[in-house]
Order: structure tokens, then sequence, then C-alpha cells
């Protein structure tokens, strides 16, 4: 069973140039939660607090089953990673402006939960009337050759 979560909005609002891959520290009730599909990327973002990696505003619903022992929503979540690929992220963060965006959250093939990171920049006004350009054309030209 794969499942995936997205983050739709990622790929309009920011210019993505690079992928990672990162572990999350998970409690018990987000993992089922995950796996049922009831989580939200849609503003979340990445953030680096001492040195460390967080994954902040994610919106991950309660797990019905777990009554009081249940999460938080929108805690933060640390993001697992070798400290030289933490270091090289935060330093093009904090150098050249990135920002680090997930992309989507999915299961591997051991079962455990990953977040793929993009670093990117965010776009202008312009650029997302030009995406939108663009992709109007294409579906135009799709429509025209069926």
């Amino acid at each position: 069973m794969s499942m995936q979560i997205l983050n739709r909005k990622a790929h309009f609002n920011y210019s993505i140039l690079e992928e990672v891959e990162a572990g999350i520290i998970l409690l018990g009730s987000e993992v089922k939660s995950i796996k049922e599909g009831k989580a939200n990327l849609n503003e979340a973002y990445c953030t680096e607090i001492k040195g460390e990696l967080f994954l902040i505003n994610a919106h991950i619903s309660e797990y019905k089953s777990a009554n009081r022992f249940n999460h938080p929503p929108k805690r933060a979540r640390k993001l697992l990673m070798h400290k030289k690929e933490i270091n090289k992220i935060i330093g093009k963060i904090n150098t050249q402006g990135y920002s680090l965006i997930p992309l989507k959250v999915y299961s591997n093939k051991k079962n455990f939960i990953k977040v793929l990171l993009g670093l990117g920049k965010g776009k202008k006004l312009h650029d997302k009337r030009k995406t939108l350009k663009e992709r109007d054309e294409a579906r135009h030209m799709q429509r025209h050759n069926e």
C-alpha cells in the first residue's frame, strides 16, 4: 500500500531547483493519520532551529481511535538528515535566499514515512501568470490534437 500526500501549491508558488529526501519524527497517532491520507502540506514550510530542520505548519489530522493520546495537528516536527546535508541546506537558505518547502509525504519500500523537500525561490506574480498561460496553452494543444 503506497500512500502519498502532495503539496499541490508548491510548484505554482516556488520554482524548485533541488529536491532532497528527509526522514521525519512522528508520533504513533500521526503515522496512522498519514497512512489514512489525512494530512495537508499546503501552508507547510521548513525552518532551521538551533542547527536542526523542522517542518512547520503541516496539518496532520487527529487519529480518531487515539482518544487522549492524540497529537496537536499543527505541531513542529523534526526532520532527520545527515549533519552535512543539513548544513549545506541551511547555508543555501541563509546566503542565497532559498526556501525549503515540503513537496510530498510518502512511505518508502521499508514502510518508513519520508518527506520530499524542495529547495527553491518564491515566484513573483508575473512568473505565476506565465505558468498559468503555459498550462492553458498545453491544455489547448492537447484538445486540438484529439
